[in-house]
């Protein structure tokens, strides 16, 4: 049966401009991370994607070595694309990213014109593509200078590969420098893609001045802690979950007894707001002006339609944010 997407699905979610950008984003957006790759039910890709849209979620998150194996999930999103959301395509950000390691030999790494331009010609073939919305550095080259790295992104854009750009686990130092290289190149760096969650708050102490001073947005990856930040860990580790899934960045040694009795104090509070543990973390990153998007991923369609009601509760009051970090601090 021929998809149709809901016709109602503009009407709740929020969209936040990028920055000094003319973009806006969901303040919620999908992260392809995890659960679409080549070892995945493709069935159950196509069920998260359509859930997600059918929630007002335009924006979907890739990189070259999502999976696995690296560049199945790609693949995977370029089968869901023709088959459901062709017709759709300008109503869509597609983002995908280079950095990481792809392929063997010294092209196939960092942040080098050669590696970055032939990988983003390698993801736009999988997902039979003409461009990608945002493209972005994947995390900064130590040997390769930032001017070349800046460049082949200036690049990019100039040859129709990608509308805007943007880095990702840039330092802030970095991050002004790199802003500033684009900049007097004529494209501006459009968002940053940083961890930060209640439990990863390295963003808070110079980042999110940067990117407020350079007008540059933020979607922040990871916001649930990879998923430490819902009510699943409460019972020990489930089967299926992460944290029990051999290969994930998510280890049984994170989940201390400390952070389950945070967790629980941590739930009670989102009660009180009316809020499940994972909407009300979502709302907590998406407090900052500078953040225009919270990076989510999924196994389940209930788990985004959860999350799509993250701002549905009132903003928090001082009270509330001088608990949290009470919780967060051991004092309570």
């Amino acid at each position: 049966m021929t998809y149709q997407p809901r016709p109602d699905r503009y009407d709740t979610l929020s969209y936040r401009r990028c920055g000094h950008s003319g973009l806006k984003l969901p303040a919620i957006s999908l992260g392809l991370w995890h659960n679409f790759g080549g070892v995945d039910r493709l069935e159950n890709a196509r069920t998260l994607l359509r859930t997600a849209f059918d929630g007002g979620i335009t924006h979907f998150d890739l990189a070259n070595n999502y999976g696995p194996p690296p560049g199945s999930a790609e693949e995977t999103f370029g089968r869901v694309l023709a088959q459901d959301f062709l017709p759709y395509r300008d109503e869509l950000i597609i983002s995908s990213k280079a950095g990481y390691g792809m392929w063997p030999g010294p092209y196939g790494d960092w942040g080098s014109r050669k590696y970055l331009l032939s990988s983003l010609d390698q993801s736009l073939r999988r997902m039979k593509l003409d461009y990608v919305d945002i493209f972005y550095h994947h995390r900064p080259d130590p040997e390769t200078p930032l001017e070349e790295t800046m460049a082949a992104l200036d690049h990019i854009v100039r040859s129709g590969r990608a509308l805007y750009v943007g880095l990702s686990n840039y330092p802030a130092a970095l991050t002004r420098q790199a802003a500033g290289l684009l900049r007097s190149l004529g494209t501006p760096c459009l968002i940053h893609q940083p961890k930060y969650s209640m439990y990863e708050r390295w963003i808070e102490a110079e980042l999110l001045g940067v990117l407020r001073e350079e007008g540059i947005g933020a979607i922040v990856f990871s916001p649930l802690a990879q998923g430490l930040l819902t009510d699943k860990y409460l019972r020990g580790i489930p089967e299926g979950s992460r944290a029990a899934t051999p290969g994930t960045f998510l280890k049984p040694d994170q989940i201390t007894p400390v952070k389950l009795e945070q967790i629980g104090r941590l739930g009670d509070l989102a009660r009180a707001r009316g809020q499940t543990l994972a909407q009300m973390a979502l709302a907590w990153v998406l407090r900052h002006s500078e953040v225009t998007s919270a990076l989510i991923g999924a196994s389940r369609p209930a788990q985004i339609t959860d999350a799509l009601g993250a701002l549905d509760a009132p903003a928090f009051d001082s009270g509330e944010l001088e608990r949290i970090e009470q919780i967060l601090s051991g004092q309570m």
